[in-house]
């Protein structure tokens, strides 16, 4: 695989968008410039469900590419 940064795709935001949803309970990743917009409290259970449903995506997208 090359060394050059791949470009997220409209699909790769989405899939980052509703882990962001479903386990962080977060509305949107996008900056909003207000501290109690842009700063949540988060349980490391929530941190451990998202990062692991990010590395089953990406396994996901990494099996597909080889097809």
């Amino acid at each position: 695989m090359s060394r050059m940064k791949r470009e997220r795709s409209a699909s790769d935001s989405k899939v980052i968008e509703e882990i962001a949803k479903q386990h962080l309970g977060l509305s949107t990743l996008e900056t909003r410039r207000s501290d109690s917009l842009d700063f949540h409290d988060l349980a490391v259970w929530q941190l451990r469900a998202a990062l692991e449903a990010a590395y089953r995506a990406g396994l996901a997208a990494a099996t597909k590419e080889e097809r």
